[in-house]
């Protein structure tokens, strides 16, 4: 995998509904946050701290949504499922990586979406969902 991202230095954050510790990392091979079937071959991540509040507000599971400051060990490239034909140039700034994210600390007090935005992305990925749209790139 070649980092073709070597100007956005961050900082990176991860959403999610797991409860991580500093210093644990973060690895390719678990159960994806969106779907309860697919074990995720990649590590996701973003730049936009809006970007992680929509995926610790979407992840799958019990508990209250999460944000991580995270630091990549290695190479990364663009989420092409966020990037290619849905936001060209990768305006969300959302990539991925095969090698583990070091969880550098917890970010506090980050105010979520509102419950309009998140049904309305609901309602939208249920629509993706069921014409069989909701593919992710693996």
């Amino acid at each position: 995998m070649e980092n073709n991202n070597t100007k956005d230095t961050g900082p990176f954050y991860h959403g999610t509904k797991a409860v991580l510790g500093i210093g644990d990392f973060l690895t390719a091979g678990y159960q994806s946050n969106y779907s309860e079937k697919l074990k995720s071959s990649y590590v996701y991540f973003t730049a936009t701290l809006d970007a992680a509040i929509w995926g610790a507000e979407l992840a799958i599971g019990e508990g209250v949504g999460k944000i991580y400051s995270v630091k990549p060990t290695g190479a990364f490239e663009d989420d092409p499922n966020l990037t290619d034909k849905k936001f060209p140039g990768n305006p969300t700034r959302s990539y991925r990586t095969k090698e583990p994210l070091l969880i550098l600390e917890e970010v506090l007090g980050w105010k979520g979406h509102t419950t309009e935005q998140l049904n309305t992305m609901r309602e939208n990925l249920k629509k993706l969902k069921d014409s069989g749209l909701d593919v992710i790139i693996e």
